[in-house]
């Protein structure tokens, strides 16, 4: 199965650190957060007080209009019905105060989302850039992508939205309890009571209902798994007749989803049914207590107390409602947040000493002192290697795929460091220096080549935004392609699909030789090229490499005839070093390399020619 699956949340306790470190982020914009919450607690105090608006209108006008309406034949009075319109005012002003408030939370929580997904997606990029080589060897594409993209707004959307749900609900229950037990202690007790139990329901059906969408979730990716491989592998099943055992595997992880998915709907399909019965039973009770209050004489409450007491009973458990809900958002969102602070606490595995200082010129003297290198620990790339590499030398590195020629050179780079031993350039351990003036005066050309969205020209100058059109034209003299010239405003498009793999090389070649570098380095670089397009480039190449340290690997042996000197890698070990003269009278490593490749590729040239 996919090592990527979906974090299942297990530890209770990671709920709170992964909340508060979201919301340090939304903290950075403080008075943002200040009229959110100001406003959404106005929409709650305005919703608390309309029970009792509503007592203060059945006490103070509705029963003495119905008591005037039965005196009107006796005393030959008219109705005063003034007092109908001031509660008019008051329920029309209220409603512009909710629309005010409601339209300045939405705009504060959409603010607060918009610009801490900024924020946060800035910081995962950031340390992207900073992140090294060995970070992304573990880490797929699409898994990083996912991060920036929908985790993001998963997470944002939990501070933003969720955030009305359990302030407007936090609001709601105490502005509702401060008022009943303002006006009557023993029906509030009744209301509170119910508080506690309405909530553990609530949370509980909501965990449950969380916790099998999950495994719905982990079953369909099962099942699409499933599907892919034995769709793709159908031939392999027909011929070695396993289509039943296809059929029933495939026939178990659907139940498995069946059964979750079913769970997860009959939790769903209980929960609001059961949370307005518990409701209605607070409402039922004050009705039964509140009645006989106000039934008795003298009467214990008014009726308009019972009518207000009655909607509290039936209000108080939609902020619940609402707090359960952002627990569970919540607890759904945790996933997304750990993958997201999975990433922003990943550790820099290459990164300047707190003393490093700058390279100056680089002359470009290299030196292996003993070095060894592994990706995995019982799995050395190069063990105790010993290479000295003069300024201004150029010096191939041949050898079987696997053998640690990339590894070598990524060394150089210091895109990986050494696990033992140390690396030298013009005599001082480069793990002293900055990162950076080394890899300023470094080229690098690989054999894959990657461009970025815009024109040519762009591209061409991306690692020295200051330079001019001449030194473009420059560069592209130096590789053989001057007819570039009047191609430097073509759009590349996106990573470079508009044009061809060797048209790609020709550009990553001209943006490393536009850097003038000290040291150049080229990793199989002609491989994706024909070879008229390899000649041109050669000949600039041996005219860029004069005075500079060269290091390359060449996929055709034929074009490192000329390096001064050859060096055969085989398991992490130097075989053989000299130049290729001295290499071919040896009749070792080298030769054998070279002659198979000559005879492969005359072999080749004789059936086109057939």
């Amino acid at each position: 199965m996919s090592e990527l699956k979906e974090k299942q949340f297990k530890t209770k306790g990671a709920l709170y650190p992964f909340l508060k470190r979201i919301f340090v982020y939304s903290f950075r914009y403080k008075k943002w957060i200040a009229g959110f919450v100001i406003f959404v607690l106005m929409v709650a105090a305005v919703e608390a007080i309309f029970p009792i608006v509503w007592l203060n209108l059945i006490d103070n006008v509705i029963v003495p209009l119905i008591d005037g309406r039965n005196n009107v034949s006796a005393t030959g009075q008219e109705i005063d019905t003034s007092g109908l319109w001031s509660y008019t005012i008051i329920f029309f002003v209220l409603g512009i105060v909710i629309a005010i408030s409601v339209y300045a939370f939405i705009s504060f929580a959409g603010r607060i989302q918009e610009y801490v997904m900024y924020d946060i997606r800035q910081d995962m990029f950031n340390k992207l850039q900073k992140l090294s080589f060995s970070f992304y060897d573990k880490s797929a594409v699409g898994w990083l992508m996912s991060r920036i993209t929908s985790d993001s707004v998963k997470v944002t959307e939990l501070i933003s939205w969720g955030m009305i749900e359990v302030v407007w609900g936090t609001g709601m229950i105490v502005f509702c309890l401060l008022a009943m037990f303002l006006y009557n202690w023993k029906l509030a007790l009744i209301v509170t009571i119910t508080i506690p139990v309405l909530t553990i329901i609530s949370f509980r059906i909501r965990m449950l209902i969380l916790r099998y969408s999950r495994e719905s979730r982990k079953h369909n990716s099962e099942i699409t798994a499933s599907f892919n491989e034995h769709i793709s592998g159908v031939e392999v099943n027909k011929s070695l007749v396993q289509e039943e055992r296809a059929s029933n595997e495939f026939d178990e992880l659907s139940e498995k989803m069946r059964i979750a998915s079913y769970k997860s709907s009959f939790y769903m399909a209980v929960y609001l049914p059961l949370v307005i019965f518990l409701g209605s039973c607070a409402a039922a009770l004050i009705i039964y207590y509140g009645g006989n209050m106000a039934l008795t004489l003298p009467p214990g409450i008014t009726v308009g107390m019972l009518a207000a007491f009655f909607g509290y009973a039936t209000l108080i458990y939609e902020p619940i409602l609402d707090i359960s809900r952002f627990y569970a958002q919540a607890q759904g969102s945790l996933s997304a947040g750990e993958r997201i602070f999975s990433l922003l606490d990943a550790k820099v595995q290459i990164r300047d000493d707190k003393e490093a200082i700058d390279f100056h010129k680089i002359k470009g003297d290299i030196e292996f002192e003993d070095v060894s290198f592994y990706y995995h620990r019982d799995n050395p790339v190069i063990e105790n290697m010993n290479l000295k590499i003069k300024a201004g030398e150029s010096v191939a590195l041949v050898g079987e795929t696997g053998g640690g020629k990339s590894t070598i050179i990524n060394l150089i780079g210091r895109f990986y460091e050494p696990t033992g031993g140390v690396i030298k350039i013009d005599n001082e351990n480069y793990m002293t220096k900055t990162i950076k003036s080394l890899r300023n005066q470094l080229g690098v050309v690989l054999q894959t080549p990657h461009l970025f969205s815009g024109s040519i020209r762009d591209n061409i100058k991306y690692g020295k935004e200051d330079a001019t059109d001449e030194e473009i034209i420059e560069s592209l003299r130096m590789v053989g392609r001057s007819d570039y010239i009047n191609r430097l405003d073509e759009n590349v498009g996106e990573g470079g699909e508009n044009l061809s793999m060797g048209e790609r090389q020709i550009i990553s070649f001209a943006r490393a030789v536009l850097a003038n570098p000290r040291i150049f380095i080229m990793d199989e670089a002609t491989s994706s090229v024909d070879t008229l397009t390899e000649a041109r480039i050669q000949n600039g190449i041996n005219k860029l490499i004069e005075g500079r340290t060269s290091i390359i690997i060449a996929h055709r042996l034929s074009t490192i005839k000329n390096c001064d000197r050859i060096i055969v890698i085989k398991a992490g070990k130097i075989v053989e070093d000299g130049s290729h003269k001295e290499l071919m009278k040896r009749k070792e490593a080298y030769y054998h390399l070279y002659t198979r490749q000559l005879r492969e590729q005359r072999e080749k040239e004789m059936l086109q020619v057939i």
